[in-house]
């Protein structure tokens, strides 16, 4: 997991939208559509960054397809601490 968040955060574009996307799934499970609202970012951006978080278990999704919810992962919670870490790096 700890490359997957130093690849997700800091090698690639969108790094900082999905730090942004983490911490607003911190507080509490949402869909793309109210992320989108509350990051001012455009739903397509939201739904790539959710995309590939989920492709790297960050994220996973439940509900139905319309308006499904996003959750952080038990195994993103595990390495929640390498996650501050690598943010620290970031600013």
């Amino acid at each position: 997991m700890e490359k997957a968040l130093w690849y997700l955060l800091t090698a690639t574009r969108g790094g900082e939208n999905r730090v942004r996307l983490i911490r607003a799934l911190s507080e509490r499970p949402r869909n793309a559509n109210k992320l989108a609202e509350e990051l001012d970012v455009s739903y397509k951006t939201v739904r790539h960054h959710l995309d590939m978080l989920e492709d790297h278990d960050v994220v996973e999704s439940g509900g139905n397809e319309y308006g499904k919810l996003y959750f952080l992962t038990d195994r993103f919670e595990q390495n929640r601490d390498t996650f501050e870490r690598i943010t620290e790096h970031m600013n």
